[in-house]
Protein backbone atom coordinates (compact mmCIF):
# COMPACT_ATOMS: atom_id res chain seq x y z
CA UNK A 1 0.00 0.00 0.00
CA UNK A 2 1.71 3.58 -1.11
CA UNK A 3 2.09 5.74 1.61
CA UNK A 4 0.32 9.37 1.72
CA UNK A 5 1.83 12.53 0.94
CA UNK A 6 0.26 16.06 1.01
CA UNK A 7 1.56 18.65 -1.33
CA UNK A 8 0.74 22.20 -0.41
CA UNK A 9 -0.99 22.35 -4.25
CA UNK A 10 -1.21 25.97 -6.10
CA UNK A 11 -2.63 24.72 -8.95
CA UNK A 12 -0.10 26.26 -11.13
CA UNK A 13 2.33 24.55 -13.65
CA UNK A 14 5.18 23.24 -11.22
CA UNK A 15 2.54 21.91 -8.20
CA UNK A 16 0.74 20.44 -10.88
CA UNK A 17 3.63 18.31 -12.49
CA UNK A 18 4.68 17.47 -9.00
CA UNK A 19 1.87 16.20 -8.21
CA UNK A 20 1.90 13.92 -10.57
CA UNK A 21 5.78 13.18 -10.11
CA UNK A 22 5.15 12.48 -6.77
CA UNK A 23 2.76 9.83 -7.54
CA UNK A 24 4.54 8.43 -10.50
CA UNK A 25 7.82 8.82 -9.87
CA UNK A 26 8.09 8.02 -6.13
CA UNK A 27 5.14 6.08 -5.62
CA UNK A 28 3.33 8.45 -3.42
CA UNK A 29 -0.62 8.65 -3.08
CA UNK A 30 -1.18 11.97 -3.23
CA UNK A 31 -3.21 14.55 -2.08
CA UNK A 32 -3.04 17.88 -2.83
CA UNK A 33 -4.21 20.70 -0.59
CA UNK A 34 -4.91 24.54 -1.62
CA UNK A 35 -5.09 26.83 1.09
CA UNK A 36 -7.09 30.57 -0.15
CA UNK A 37 -5.12 33.27 1.82
CA UNK A 38 -7.23 35.47 -0.84
CA UNK A 39 -7.06 36.41 -4.29
CA UNK A 40 -6.05 32.59 -5.49
CA UNK A 41 -8.36 32.88 -8.45
CA UNK A 42 -9.88 29.87 -10.62
CA UNK A 43 -10.40 27.21 -7.70
CA UNK A 44 -12.46 24.88 -9.81
CA UNK A 45 -9.96 24.46 -12.53
CA UNK A 46 -7.36 23.81 -9.59
CA UNK A 47 -9.36 21.13 -8.35
CA UNK A 48 -9.34 20.10 -12.51
CA UNK A 49 -5.50 20.49 -12.70
CA UNK A 50 -5.19 17.90 -9.57
CA UNK A 51 -7.37 15.51 -10.39
CA UNK A 52 -5.67 15.11 -14.04
CA UNK A 53 -2.36 15.46 -12.15
CA UNK A 54 -3.60 11.95 -10.60
CA UNK A 55 -3.94 13.54 -7.19
CA UNK A 56 -6.15 10.78 -4.93
CA UNK A 57 -7.96 13.54 -3.35
CA UNK A 58 -7.75 17.97 -3.93
CA UNK A 59 -8.81 19.87 -0.98
CA UNK A 60 -8.97 23.89 -0.78
CA UNK A 61 -9.47 25.25 2.48
CA UNK A 62 -10.87 28.95 2.44
CA UNK A 63 -7.93 29.77 5.45
CA UNK A 64 -8.61 34.44 4.76
CA UNK A 65 -10.37 34.97 8.11
CA UNK A 66 -7.82 32.57 10.23
CA UNK A 67 -5.11 34.56 8.05
CA UNK A 68 -6.20 37.82 8.85
CA UNK A 69 -7.30 36.85 12.38
CA UNK A 70 -4.33 35.19 13.78
CA UNK A 71 -1.77 36.17 11.87
CA UNK A 72 -1.59 39.61 10.14
CA UNK A 73 -3.52 41.32 12.66
CA UNK A 74 -1.00 40.60 15.24
CA UNK A 75 1.94 41.96 13.04
CA UNK A 76 -0.41 44.82 12.31
CA UNK A 77 -0.47 45.52 16.29
CA UNK A 78 3.30 44.81 16.21
CA UNK A 79 4.36 47.28 13.80
CA UNK A 80 5.94 44.56 11.41
CA UNK A 81 7.97 45.28 8.47
CA UNK A 82 10.82 43.55 7.17
CA UNK A 83 13.93 46.17 6.62
CA UNK A 84 11.89 48.88 6.51
CA UNK A 85 9.73 48.43 3.93
CA UNK A 86 8.34 44.53 3.31
CA UNK A 87 5.17 44.33 4.94
CA UNK A 88 5.85 40.64 5.06
CA UNK A 89 2.65 39.45 3.00
CA UNK A 90 3.58 36.21 1.96
CA UNK A 91 6.27 35.03 5.27
CA UNK A 92 3.19 35.94 7.26
CA UNK A 93 0.91 33.25 5.33
CA UNK A 94 3.49 30.24 5.43
CA UNK A 95 3.04 28.99 8.94
CA UNK A 96 -0.51 29.08 8.38
CA UNK A 97 -0.30 26.72 5.37
CA UNK A 98 2.55 24.47 7.32
CA UNK A 99 0.13 24.00 10.05
CA UNK A 100 -3.08 23.13 7.56
CA UNK A 101 -0.31 20.61 5.88
CA UNK A 102 0.32 19.17 9.24
CA UNK A 103 -3.16 18.95 10.18
CA UNK A 104 -4.16 17.03 7.04
CA UNK A 105 -1.24 15.11 6.86
CA UNK A 106 -3.14 13.61 10.48
CA UNK A 107 -6.19 13.57 9.32
CA UNK A 108 -5.33 11.23 5.90
CA UNK A 109 -2.38 9.11 7.52
CA UNK A 110 0.01 10.67 5.56
CA UNK A 111 3.86 9.76 6.67
CA UNK A 112 4.84 12.94 4.44
CA UNK A 113 4.26 16.41 3.32
CA UNK A 114 5.45 18.36 -0.10
CA UNK A 115 5.74 21.80 -1.66
CA UNK A 116 7.07 23.29 -4.33
CA UNK A 117 9.62 26.04 -3.29
CA UNK A 118 12.78 26.81 -4.45
CA UNK A 119 16.26 25.97 -3.14
CA UNK A 120 17.51 29.83 -3.20
CA UNK A 121 13.94 30.63 -1.82
CA UNK A 122 13.09 32.01 1.83
CA UNK A 123 9.62 30.64 1.48
CA UNK A 124 11.91 26.67 1.71
CA UNK A 125 12.57 27.89 4.93
CA UNK A 126 9.40 28.85 6.56
CA UNK A 127 7.42 25.60 5.06
CA UNK A 128 10.28 23.62 6.37
CA UNK A 129 10.70 24.46 9.82
CA UNK A 130 7.31 24.87 10.31
CA UNK A 131 6.18 21.37 9.37
CA UNK A 132 9.27 20.03 11.18
CA UNK A 133 8.13 22.00 14.76
CA UNK A 134 4.55 20.88 14.67
CA UNK A 135 4.89 17.02 13.33
CA UNK A 136 8.75 16.39 13.25
CA UNK A 137 8.36 12.86 12.35
CA UNK A 138 6.80 13.87 8.76
CA UNK A 139 9.34 13.77 5.81
CA UNK A 140 9.36 16.61 3.94
CA UNK A 141 10.18 16.52 -0.04
CA UNK A 142 11.04 19.64 -1.59
CA UNK A 143 9.44 18.48 -5.36
CA UNK A 144 11.58 21.43 -7.14
CA UNK A 145 14.97 21.08 -4.94
CA UNK A 146 14.98 17.41 -5.59
CA UNK A 147 13.60 17.75 -9.25
CA UNK A 148 14.48 20.70 -11.05
CA UNK A 149 12.98 21.40 -14.23
CA UNK A 150 13.19 24.20 -16.90
CA UNK A 151 10.21 25.85 -17.76
CA UNK A 152 9.62 24.06 -21.29
CA UNK A 153 10.12 20.70 -19.60
CA UNK A 154 7.55 21.15 -17.26
CA UNK A 155 5.47 22.40 -20.11
CA UNK A 156 6.17 19.33 -22.14
CA UNK A 157 5.64 17.00 -19.09
CA UNK A 158 2.23 18.53 -18.29
CA UNK A 159 0.84 17.99 -22.25
CA UNK A 160 2.02 14.38 -22.21
CA UNK A 161 0.43 13.54 -18.79
CA UNK A 162 -2.36 15.50 -19.92
CA UNK A 163 -2.57 18.25 -17.46
CA UNK A 164 -3.91 21.67 -18.62
CA UNK A 165 -1.99 24.54 -17.96
CA UNK A 166 -3.34 28.38 -17.22
CA UNK A 167 -0.46 29.38 -19.65
CA UNK A 168 1.49 28.10 -22.26
CA UNK A 169 3.80 30.98 -22.67
CA UNK A 170 6.54 31.47 -20.45
CA UNK A 171 5.40 34.26 -17.70
CA UNK A 172 8.72 36.01 -17.07
CA UNK A 173 7.75 36.83 -13.37
CA UNK A 174 7.33 34.36 -9.85
CA UNK A 175 4.44 36.30 -8.38
CA UNK A 176 2.95 35.11 -4.76
CA UNK A 177 -0.53 36.51 -3.61
CA UNK A 178 -2.80 36.87 -0.71
CA UNK A 179 -5.09 39.56 1.18
CA UNK A 180 -2.07 41.44 2.90
CA UNK A 181 0.04 41.78 -0.56
CA UNK A 182 1.51 40.75 -3.92
CA UNK A 183 5.10 39.78 -4.78
CA UNK A 184 6.67 40.16 -7.99
CA UNK A 185 10.17 39.15 -8.77
CA UNK A 186 12.32 37.24 -11.75
CA UNK A 187 12.42 38.28 -14.92
CA UNK A 188 14.20 41.64 -15.75
CA UNK A 189 13.42 42.35 -11.93
CA UNK A 190 16.72 40.61 -11.63
CA UNK A 191 18.39 43.58 -12.21
CA UNK A 192 17.86 46.00 -9.71
CA UNK A 193 18.96 48.78 -12.25
CA UNK A 194 15.77 48.06 -14.61
CA UNK A 195 12.65 50.28 -13.75
CA UNK A 196 9.91 47.81 -13.29
CA UNK A 197 7.94 47.47 -16.09
CA UNK A 198 4.03 48.36 -16.00
CA UNK A 199 2.63 44.60 -16.56
CA UNK A 200 4.78 44.02 -12.72
CA UNK A 201 1.94 45.85 -11.08
CA UNK A 202 -1.62 44.41 -11.05
CA UNK A 203 -3.19 46.09 -8.04
CA UNK A 204 -1.99 49.19 -8.17
CA UNK A 205 -2.63 52.34 -10.49
CA UNK A 206 0.13 54.42 -11.85
CA UNK A 207 0.31 57.80 -10.45
CA UNK A 208 -0.51 59.36 -13.86
CA UNK A 209 -3.55 57.27 -13.80
CA UNK A 210 -5.01 58.11 -10.30
CA UNK A 211 -7.71 59.84 -9.49
CA UNK A 212 -7.28 63.67 -9.91
CA UNK A 213 -9.19 64.13 -6.12
CA UNK A 214 -8.12 62.67 -3.01
CA UNK A 215 -10.19 60.57 -1.10
CA UNK A 216 -10.04 60.01 2.78
CA UNK A 217 -11.14 57.21 4.68
CA UNK A 218 -12.11 56.84 8.21
CA UNK A 219 -10.37 53.55 10.21
CA UNK A 220 -11.65 52.60 13.46
CA UNK A 221 -9.14 50.50 15.58
CA UNK A 222 -10.10 48.28 18.76
CA UNK A 223 -6.89 47.50 20.52
CA UNK A 224 -5.01 47.62 17.41
CA UNK A 225 -7.19 45.75 15.09
CA UNK A 226 -9.17 47.34 12.74
CA UNK A 227 -12.98 47.23 12.76
CA UNK A 228 -14.62 49.60 10.75
CA UNK A 229 -14.63 51.70 7.58
CA UNK A 230 -15.91 55.16 7.77
CA UNK A 231 -18.44 54.28 10.79
CA UNK A 232 -19.29 50.82 9.38
CA UNK A 233 -18.43 47.48 10.90
CA UNK A 234 -16.24 45.29 8.77
CA UNK A 235 -15.11 41.73 8.90
CA UNK A 236 -11.78 41.41 8.54
CA UNK A 237 -11.72 39.80 4.74
CA UNK A 238 -14.00 42.54 3.99
CA UNK A 239 -11.99 45.61 5.83
CA UNK A 240 -8.39 44.75 4.26
CA UNK A 241 -10.35 44.09 0.29
CA UNK A 242 -12.05 47.53 0.66
CA UNK A 243 -8.88 49.33 1.60
CA UNK A 244 -7.14 46.84 -1.05
CA UNK A 245 -9.47 48.48 -3.75
CA UNK A 246 -9.66 51.89 -2.68
CA UNK A 247 -5.47 52.21 -1.92
CA UNK A 248 -4.98 50.41 -5.64
CA UNK A 249 -6.49 52.66 -7.14
CA UNK A 250 -4.99 55.67 -5.83
CA UNK A 251 -1.43 53.97 -6.43
CA UNK A 252 -0.77 53.59 -2.60
CA UNK A 253 1.49 50.17 -2.17
CA UNK A 254 4.13 49.87 -4.25
CA UNK A 255 7.54 49.14 -2.75
CA UNK A 256 10.68 48.42 -4.59
CA UNK A 257 13.55 47.19 -2.54
CA UNK A 258 16.81 44.83 -2.58
CA UNK A 259 15.95 43.04 0.55
CA UNK A 260 18.87 40.29 2.11
CA UNK A 261 17.05 36.82 1.94
CA UNK A 262 17.85 34.23 4.60
CA UNK A 263 19.54 31.96 2.45
CA UNK A 264 22.83 34.78 2.19
CA UNK A 265 21.62 36.85 -0.72
CA UNK A 266 20.54 39.66 -1.99
CA UNK A 267 17.16 39.89 -4.00
CA UNK A 268 15.26 42.23 -5.58
CA UNK A 269 11.96 42.52 -4.74
CA UNK A 270 8.22 44.17 -6.11
CA UNK A 271 5.60 44.45 -3.80
CA UNK A 272 2.21 45.95 -3.86
CA UNK A 273 0.65 45.96 -0.42
CA UNK A 274 -2.31 48.42 -0.44
CA UNK A 275 -4.36 47.64 2.81
CA UNK A 276 -0.77 46.92 4.42
CA UNK A 277 0.90 50.41 3.61
CA UNK A 278 -2.61 52.14 5.14
CA UNK A 279 -3.00 50.29 8.02
CA UNK A 280 0.57 50.04 9.13
CA UNK A 281 0.45 54.31 8.82
CA UNK A 282 -2.86 54.62 10.78
CA UNK A 283 -1.88 52.16 13.33
CA UNK A 284 1.22 53.75 13.89
CA UNK A 285 -0.54 57.04 14.44
CA UNK A 286 -2.97 55.94 16.61
CA UNK A 287 -0.23 54.42 18.97
CA UNK A 288 1.50 58.14 18.78
CA UNK A 289 -1.65 59.55 21.41
CA UNK A 290 -1.53 55.85 23.02
CA UNK A 291 2.17 54.50 24.05
CA UNK A 292 5.03 56.58 26.33
CA UNK A 293 8.01 57.59 24.65
CA UNK A 294 9.92 54.73 26.09
CA UNK A 295 6.62 52.47 25.03
CA UNK A 296 7.02 53.61 21.40
CA UNK A 297 10.77 53.44 21.20
CA UNK A 298 11.20 49.91 23.01
CA UNK A 299 7.94 48.89 20.73
CA UNK A 300 10.45 49.53 17.73
CA UNK A 301 13.11 47.62 18.87
CA UNK A 302 10.67 44.87 19.56
CA UNK A 303 9.08 45.16 16.00
CA UNK A 304 12.21 44.73 14.34
CA UNK A 305 13.00 41.97 16.17
CA UNK A 306 9.73 40.43 15.00
CA UNK A 307 9.93 41.32 11.63
CA UNK A 308 13.09 39.36 11.81
CA UNK A 309 11.77 36.10 12.89
CA UNK A 310 8.81 36.44 10.73
CA UNK A 311 10.73 36.56 7.54
CA UNK A 312 13.21 33.97 8.85
CA UNK A 313 10.17 31.52 9.76
CA UNK A 314 10.36 31.02 13.92
CA UNK A 315 7.04 31.62 13.91
CA UNK A 316 6.29 28.43 15.93
CA UNK A 317 8.84 29.66 18.69
CA UNK A 318 8.93 30.71 22.39
CA UNK A 319 10.69 33.47 21.02
CA UNK A 320 7.50 34.56 19.04
CA UNK A 321 5.26 33.72 21.65
CA UNK A 322 7.47 36.44 23.89
CA UNK A 323 7.27 38.84 21.53
CA UNK A 324 3.55 38.80 21.24
CA UNK A 325 2.99 38.84 24.56
CA UNK A 326 4.26 42.24 25.07
CA UNK A 327 3.04 43.56 21.81
CA UNK A 328 -1.01 42.69 23.10
CA UNK A 329 0.18 44.27 26.16
CA UNK A 330 0.89 47.67 24.47
CA UNK A 331 -1.83 47.59 22.58
CA UNK A 332 -4.78 47.69 25.15
CA UNK A 333 -5.53 51.19 24.80
CA UNK A 334 -4.77 51.22 21.03
CA UNK A 335 -8.83 51.92 20.42
CA UNK A 336 -10.07 55.13 18.91
CA UNK A 337 -9.89 56.49 14.80
CA UNK A 338 -8.05 57.77 12.27
CA UNK A 339 -8.66 59.39 9.23
CA UNK A 340 -6.05 59.26 5.92
CA UNK A 341 -6.24 61.04 2.87
CA UNK A 342 -5.13 58.12 -0.22
CA UNK A 343 -4.10 60.80 -3.40
CA UNK A 344 -1.34 60.14 -6.10
CA UNK A 345 0.43 56.85 -4.36
CA UNK A 346 0.38 58.66 -0.75
CA UNK A 347 -1.17 57.24 2.26
CA UNK A 348 -1.17 60.36 5.20
CA UNK A 349 -3.02 60.86 8.25
CA UNK A 350 -4.86 63.78 8.72
CA UNK A 351 -6.90 63.34 11.63
CA UNK A 352 -6.88 61.10 15.01
CA UNK A 353 -8.36 60.49 18.40
CA UNK A 354 -8.01 58.08 20.66
CA UNK A 355 -10.28 57.11 23.49
CA UNK A 356 -7.77 56.73 26.31
CA UNK A 357 -5.32 59.75 24.53
CA UNK A 358 -2.15 60.81 26.28
CA UNK A 359 -2.14 64.01 24.07
CA UNK A 360 -3.56 66.72 26.37
CA UNK A 361 -4.97 69.55 24.18
CA UNK A 362 -4.60 71.75 27.80
CA UNK A 363 -0.99 71.05 27.80
CA UNK A 364 0.09 71.46 24.54
CA UNK A 365 -1.47 75.04 23.69
CA UNK A 366 0.25 78.17 22.89
CA UNK A 367 -3.08 79.88 24.13
CA UNK A 368 -3.29 81.38 27.52
CA UNK A 369 -6.84 80.75 28.09
CA UNK A 370 -7.04 77.03 29.26
CA UNK A 371 -3.33 76.08 29.36
CA UNK A 372 -2.45 74.01 32.28
CA UNK A 373 1.25 73.96 31.55
CA UNK A 374 3.60 75.93 33.78
CA UNK A 375 6.39 77.68 32.45
CA UNK A 376 8.08 78.71 35.35
CA UNK A 377 8.93 74.81 35.82
CA UNK A 378 11.16 74.51 32.52
CA UNK A 379 14.25 76.10 33.84
CA UNK A 380 15.22 74.38 36.85
CA UNK A 381 14.39 71.05 34.86
CA UNK A 382 16.90 72.49 32.34
CA UNK A 383 19.38 72.62 34.69
CA UNK A 384 18.53 68.80 36.12
CA UNK A 385 18.21 67.41 32.51
CA UNK A 386 21.45 69.04 31.81
CA UNK A 387 23.59 68.46 35.21
CA UNK A 388 25.25 65.48 34.22
CA UNK A 389 26.20 66.82 31.17
CA UNK A 390 27.64 69.99 32.73
CA UNK A 391 29.81 68.32 35.70
CA UNK A 392 31.42 65.91 33.10
CA UNK A 393 32.36 68.25 30.50
CA UNK A 394 33.98 71.03 33.61
CA UNK A 395 36.17 67.82 34.69
CA UNK A 396 36.81 66.06 31.99
CA UNK A 397 36.55 66.98 28.46
CA UNK A 398 37.09 70.92 28.68
CA UNK A 399 40.33 70.30 30.29
CA UNK A 400 41.29 67.90 27.27
CA UNK A 401 40.07 70.17 24.21
CA UNK A 402 42.27 72.81 23.48
CA UNK A 403 39.51 73.74 20.55
CA UNK A 404 36.28 74.00 21.79
CA UNK A 405 34.95 72.88 18.53
CA UNK A 406 36.66 69.80 18.79
CA UNK A 407 34.36 69.14 21.29
CA UNK A 408 31.24 69.19 18.49
CA UNK A 409 33.35 67.55 15.96
CA UNK A 410 36.17 65.31 17.19
CA UNK A 411 38.95 64.17 14.98
CA UNK A 412 38.88 60.24 14.21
Amino acid sequence: MAEKIVLAYSGGLDTSVAAHWLRDQRGYEVYCLTIDLGNLGDLEGIRERGEQAGAAQVDIVDAKQDFLRYFVFPALQAGVVYEGRYPLATALGRPLIAKLLVDKAREVGATAVAHGCTGKGNDQVRLDIGVQTLAPDLTIVGTTREHSVSRDEALAYAAQHGISVRQSQESPYSTDENLWGRSVEAGVLEDPWVEPPADVFLWTKPLDETPARPAEVEIRFQEGIPVALDGVEMGPVDLVQRLSDLGGEHGIGRIDMVENRLVGIKSREIYEAPAAVILLEAHSALESLTLTKPQTRFKHLVAQEYADLVYNGLWFSSHHRDLSQYVVSTQRHVTGDVRVRLWHGNATVIGRRADRSLYSQALATYNKEGDLFDQSHAQGFIRLHGLQAQVQAQTQMLTEAGDLLKLAAPEG
